[in-house]
């Protein structure tokens, strides 16, 4: 009896075990596949930038002028010496760009920026050997020194590779000195100009989760930029001035020398980044 219920028993698992064995299997889920968002530069930014600036113009270390009676004594002259102009700029920038394909290709967009200036306020002041009449100097207007500040509204084209984006840009371009030492060297010039600026760079994004991205933007970018800055007014070639203390106005100017009106800037920004991936 005992070996017959062991017997039954056994059928019965072997039975149910198979009977499991032709049940349908439960179909495994199929695998989830995330697509890697394609880096585009699209987007608005703002950043900062410091770097360095210097004269650009082309003119002799120094020159001599004679000034004429009866603003000086016969045989008067002033010696004007080619001082240093370079010194820090630094300032802020914002823009937008488009690019026309995700990943590389085509990016186009528009700049606008402000930047303080330093040139070491060495003004080219003339050393006179000689008199000068009463009520009058001699100075000369080559000074870059007396321009505080610059900014520009440029447009930018360049190409993208990925993450990295080299770009030629170029607009319109102004400057302008304090009251007290006007664009031009003496206090009775114009102290706001305008012109224009043209150069290149390339800029290199970082990733999202980059320790420098302290906006959460979509990304942090670094850039290394150079611009040339030219803001002549067609008056180059006046060179030393016979100014009237009484008003601050040239009586004389001279052909000696050139004005700093021309200058490049080097320089290093960061950007975020705000829009698409």
């Amino acid at each position: 009896m005992t070996k017959l219920l062991a017997s039954l028993a056994a059928f019965t698992a072997l039975t149910a075990a198979a009977s499991a064995a032709d049940l349908p299997r439960r179909a495994a889920p199929p695998p989830i596949f995330t697509p890697v968002p394609v880096f585009t530069w699209t987007g608005a930014y703002f950043g900062i930038n410091a770097g360095y600036a210097f004269d650009a113009s082309s003119r002799s270390n120094s020159s001599v002028f004679g000034v004429p009676a009866p603003y000086a004594a016969v045989g008067t002259t002033a010696t004007f010496r080619d001082r240093s102009q370079d010194g820090f700029s630094g300032g802020a920038q914002v823009g937008y760009n488009y690019q026309f394909t995700p990943g590389s290709g085509v990016v186009v967009g528009v700049e606008a920026d402000a930047q303080y200036l330093d040139f070491g306020r060495n003004r080219n002041n003339a050393f006179v050997n000689g008199a000068v009449a009463p009520g009058y100097y001699v100075t000369d207007p080559r000074g870059l020194s007396s321009l505080d500040y610059f900014g520009t509204v440029r447009g930018r084209l360049g190409y993208a590779f990925d993450r990295t984006l080299v770009y030629g840009t170029g607009g319109f371009a102004y400057g302008s000195g304090s009251a007290d030492r006007s664009f031009g060297g003496y206090a009775g010039n114009d102290s706001f100009r305008t012109g224009y600026a043209v150069g290149g760079g390339i800029e290199y994004a970082l990733p999202t989760e980059s320790f420098l991205n302290f906006f959460r933007s979509s990304a942090v970018t670094l850039k290394v930029e150079g611009l040339y800055v030219n803001l002549d007014r067609n008056t180059r070639n006046q060179g030393a001035f016979v100014i009237n203390a009484a008003n601050n106005f040239p009586v004389v100017t001279s052909g000696v020398g050139r004005r700093s009106d021309e200058f490049a800037v080097v320089r290093a920004g960061l950007n975020y980044k705000f829009g698409s991936y």
